[in-house]
């Protein structure tokens, strides 16, 4: 067997074990300040990333390193709180060894979040962005020997992000008087944020805003048939040089508590209606 399957099997196995019987319908990827959704999932089963069996500690500011498993919006949903990032110096199969084990235990869905960068100049800091597309810089986590029991060697990603779940939270936001924008995500490597010329750059190839996660997580989910629904919580805007303006990752965790609130009710009127 691929040594990647056993080890996904492994951290499955013991997962399940813990859940006692539970089935979650969809999983979550809380990004950097927003893992305090956890807090609103009822009857919630916590395990500590340290615990599963070939997961190592989650080191990015924000991410407290933990599952979450109870019901959210009357459903039984499975949330990290938090996530690995390849600029942590994890290789990719271990980047997106959460979501390959979450798919094990029988999820359909996944939502993810994440703090960005804006490069479009109609966001501001605060704003959520609907993801409706992505483009991809870091390295791809389906490079190597496919795992066939997940999905096809060459999957389409012409619909990364499912279309119905977009209509619905838009719906969903519009009832809530949220104000939702939707653009296109980039992914780089970081752990530097962007120069002047890169946030240009990320621009002009058609981005709306720049993380340094979510792809490969959407990528891996999109292989095996998932229906994924992506969220950016804008936290900094692009820059110019000479601008009086210092990025700094403090804030951009308190500028993304700060929009917790309105991120958990959204997804958790959207769980309601898998």
């Amino acid at each position: 067997m691929d040594k990647r399957a056993i080890v996904i099997e492994e951290a499955a196995a013991f997962l399940s074990s813990w859940l006692d019987g539970r089935k979650p319908i969809a999983g979550i990827i809380l990004g950097s300040g927003l893992g305090e959704l956890a807090n609103e999932i009822e009857e919630a089963i916590t395990i500590p990333y340290v615990m599963v069996p070939g997961f190592p500690a989650a080191t990015a500011v924000g991410h407290k390193g933990n599952f979450i498993c109870g019901k959210l919006g009357g459903k039984c949903v499975l949330a990290m709180q938090g996530r690995y990032h390849y600029y942590e110096g994890y290789p990719m199969d271990t980047v997106v060894l959460p979501i390959r084990v979450m798919i094990k235990l029988g999820i359909k869905y996944l939502l993810v979040s994440n703090a960005a960068g804006a490069m479009n100049k109609s966001f501001s800091i605060g704003d959520l962005m609907l993801i409706r597309d992505h483009i991809n810089l870091l390295p791809n986590p389906l490079i190597g020997p496919n795992l066939d029991e997940f999905g096809p060697r060459f999957p389409d990603m012409t619909c990364a992000y499912d279309l119905d779940l977009q209509d619905r939270m838009l719906k969903i936001a519009k009832k809530q008087g949220v104000k939702l924008q939707r653009g296109v995500y980039v992914s780089c490597t970081g752990p530097t944020y962007e120069t002047p010329a890169e946030y240009a750059f990320y621009k002009a190839i058609g981005g709306d805003d720049v993380g340094m996660s979510v792809t490969p997580e959407v990528i891996v989910a999109r292989h095996a048939g998932l229906r994924v629904l992506g969220m950016s919580v804008i936290t900094d805007v692009a820059h110019e040089v000479g601008d009086d303006y210092v990025t700094d990752e403090n804030e951009i965790v308190r500028q993304a508590d700060l929009a917790s609130k309105k991120m958990t009710s959204l997804f958790r009127e959207l769980i309601s209606t898998l």
